[in-house]
């Protein structure tokens, strides 16, 4: 991996003394060179060469010196570790620039064999520090697309060992589908498209954190969550209703010509789930989602919903009718149910 120094003297025959001296690391592009007389030229180079890694800097230039630059390039470009090489060796000068974010500090008459080996040390330093930085940037875009259960999931000191196990819980399935959004996809722009469903998705999405659910995951138009632990049945049907009031007073404004009431309709069932990773592990594409008869029920209930309805299966409003309003809908037959259904709509 190339190493990229910024090499700031005003020394008119140090760049001839750097390139021989590494003449050999310059041409199997281990080592790459760019040179500033000053401080101020420095800053420039640094624009000009975004990926600089190693910044070799005197002390006593004119225009700017190398403390002055250290500070600038400490404050804004943390990545980059700066190695003073000064004849200025004294014990002022020394604490000022490690105090200012120095990383080492070599003495002139260079040793060229130590400068070589503080480079290398250098290096990896800013290596390991940009590693760092990429990881937690990408952490934290992953987290915007994974939910923090299967971060967690992710986390378990034998996770690896266990890619393609499962496990049976209780946990109440949501399903929230924006009504009438297909068609009016179809005839507006698909930037619009994004913009306006990524708002309702997100006022959907806060109701179902703020009860303690998560999304398993977004299909089109629709929304799945799961609830699990302690009073899960109740939270949930607590954040549908929450959501379908704060999707139905949405005020998102849309594109001129187009007029659209956002309602939602809900499907609600509990019991038995199977939680964990589907998918091919040779491929290395898995999801984390649960399965079973209860998400299927739960997507069926949502489908006979009507705009503003949120459904539930006879089994379900026994189990709350004495926490929240209800009423009979009628018996239905569902998709793959050899039996009709009595479906209860939960009113408030």
């Amino acid at each position: 991996m190339k190493t990229k120094i910024l090499v700031v003297d005003d020394e008119a025959d140090l760049e001839l003394l750097i390139k021989q001296k590494f003449r050999r690391k310059i041409r199997e592009s281990t080592y790459e060179f760019i040179f500033a007389n000053n401080g101020q030229e420095a800053l420039q180079r640094i624009t000009e060469n975004p990926d600089t890694d190693v910044i070799l800097s005197d002390i006593n230039m004119p225009v700017m010196d190398g403390l002055t630059l250290l500070t600038h390039t400490h404050a804004e470009h943390p990545a980059m570790k700066t190695v003073i090489v000064s004849a200025y060796g004294d014990l002022g000068n020394l604490r000022t620039a490690m105090n200012r974010g120095a990383f080492d500090f070599v003495v002139k008459p260079v040793d060229f064999h130590d400068l070589e080996v503080t480079i290398e040390k250098t290096a990896e330093q800013v290596r390991q520090l940009r590693d760092t930085l990429r990881a937690i940037q990408e952490n934290n875009i992953l987290k915007m697309y994974v939910d923090e259960t299967v971060l967690n999931f992710m986390t378990r000191p034998d996770f690896e060992n266990r890619l393609l196990a499962s496990e049976t819980v209780e946990a109440t399935v949501v399903f929230l589908d924006i009504c009438g959004f297909t068609s009016l996809a179809e005839k507006m722009a698909p930037t619009d498209v994004i913009g306006l469903l990524n708002t309702y998705f997100d006022l959907m999405v806060k109701e179902v954190i703020a009860q303690g659910g998560y999304v398993d995951k977004f299909m089109g138009d629709a929304v799945m969550a799961v609830f699990r632990g302690e009073h899960h049945l109740d939270r949930a049907i607590d954040a549908a209703l929450s959501a379908r009031t704060v999707l139905q007073q949405s005020d998102a404004p849309l594109p001129a010509g187009f007029e659209f009431r956002p309602k939602v309709s809900i499907g609600v069932n509990t019991g038995e789930v199977v939680s964990g990773n589907i998918g091919s592990a040779s491929l290395k594409r898995l999801d984390y989602t649960v399965i079973g008869d209860v998400v299927n029920m739960t997507q069926r209930l949502q489908s006979a919903a009507s705009p503003g309805q949120i459904i539930i299966s006879e089994a379900v409003y026994l189990k709350v009718k004495e926490s929240f309003q209800c009423q009979f809908v009628s018996e239905v037959t569902l998709k793959n149910k050899a039996q009709p259904v009595k479906i209860y709509e939960v009113v408030e």
